[in-house]
């Protein structure tokens, strides 16, 4: 046996329903097995590699990324989605591997300006084929990536791939093929797939309640209000008394996320025992996804989106950072598509070939995938440099920042 080869499968105790390297469907372009990593573990280490994951540090969660270093960013959120979909596939007996690759990439196509920035570059791209972050995060890591000397993109695992499309429209879906037929078909994505997307919720949620309250855009008296928020932090009253605020928050949004996890696991155990799946294609068939809250807690964990919707995502101040955020995205567009010799030399070549290719939608999509890649500070700076008249300086922030 060649020593170098690795022999011991962390994926042995999985269960039957879990997905497994060995029975992947493959790579766009076929390469030779790994020598000490499972396929999934090949692809989350490119995934970190990539250029795009490293430049999830300075795009937006919330709040602009230069207004306080407190708040979290697109990588801090990614890590933080990939801890908890470790945690809850490890408890189900699911390839945490491959949840983990999927959360390390769910994000890597979203913009500058987080959702705001991804309104403006859609409302740009209208008339070439609209814009979305989701299907962009496929893109970076089918094509965009420019590292390997053999294929473009990253050549991740079909799973890993499936995993990062969590929502697709039925055309966009025809021409994406087999990675998003689930969307024409009604079927479902890998287990991984599905836990990951709720770790999402879970993170972006419990955690924007913190950056929420750290910031003094919601208030506490506001968030006893619901469900989700309020046992927990009243658990924490009776069980620590009066400690400092930043330490009852800190104890009460970790309690949320394990009632949320905890719910989670114990729901989907139950919807895998009914269903019993005896292969991962199974559970893919099911008719609805076997990962799921209790209707109990899905009702919870609703009620908190809404009120983090209007209290948070509406609050005045964050309106008026994103509202500045989408005349530059805007700008910067309308900029490029007029002047493409001001793209980076390789980039307006590249526009210049679409352009003869596919015609003006070809220059478009070389624009968009520009400025999906900039990071918050790059896009202001490019707005400075072309001197893009009559827009504001983006990110004030919130009027408390401690």
């Amino acid at each position: 046996m060649d020593p170098d080869i690795f022999v011991f499968d962390p994926e042995a105790a999985l269960a039957p329903y879990a997905s497994r390297s060995g029975i992947s469907r493959g790579r766009i372009h076929p390469e030779p097995p790994p020598r000490y990593r499972t396929e999934v573990q090949r692809d989350r280490d490119r995934i970190v590699h990539s250029g795009a994951f490293r430049r999830l540090e300075y795009k937006t969660q919330v709040f602009v990324n230069h207004v306080g270093d407190m708040y979290r960013t697109r990588l801090t959120h990614t890590l933080e989605v990939a801890q908890i979909a470790r945690g809850i596939a490890r408890a189900l007996r699911l390839n945490e591997d491959l949840a983990e690759a999927i959360a390390l990439a769910h994000d890597l196509g979203h913009t500058p300006f987080g959702h705001a920035g991804q309104e403006a570059l859609d409302a740009s791209m209208r008339p070439h084929g609209g814009f979305e972050h989701n299907r962009q995060s496929l893109r970076v890591v089918d094509a965009l990536e420019a590292r390997y000397a053999e294929f473009d993109g990253l050549n991740l695992c079909f799973e890993t791939r499936e995993g990062i499309l969590k929502h697709c429209a039925r055309a966009h879906a025809r021409a994406l093929g087999a990675v998003a037929a689930r969307f024409l078909d009604g079927g479902q994505p890998s287990l991984e797939a599905q836990l990951t997307n709720l770790a999402d919720e879970i993170a972006y949620n419990n955690h924007d309640v913190d950056d929420g309250l750290r910031s003094g855009l919601i208030t506490i008296d506001q968030l006893r209000g619901l469900d989700l928020f309020a046992a927990p932090y009243q658990e924490v009253a009776l069980r620590y008394g009066t400690l400092p605020e930043r330490r009852h928050v800190a104890e009460t949004v970790r309690r949320m996320i394990d009632a949320e996890v905890g719910d989670l696991i114990a729901t989907s155990r139950d919807h895998i025992a009914r269903a019993a799946p005896c292969h991962p294609d199974e559970a893919r068939a099911a008719r609805t996804p076997l990962i799921a809250f209790s209707a109990a807690m899905a009702a919870k964990n609703l009620a908190l989106k809404r009120f983090l919707y209007r209290a948070l995502y509406r609050h005045p101040q964050v309106k008026a950072m994103n509202e500045e955020a989408q005349k530059l995205i805007a700008a910067l567009f309308a900029h490029f598509m007029a002047h493409p010799d001001d793209l980076p030399a390789a980039t307006a070549q590249k526009a210049r070939n679409l352009l003869d290719l596919e015609g003006i939608d070809g220059q478009a999509r070389t624009v968009a995938d520009h400025i999906a890649g900039m990071t918050d500070r790059y896009a202001i700076a490019q707005g400075e440099r072309l001197g893009l008249s009559g827009i504001p300086v983006v990110g004030r922030g919130p009027a408390q920042v401690r």
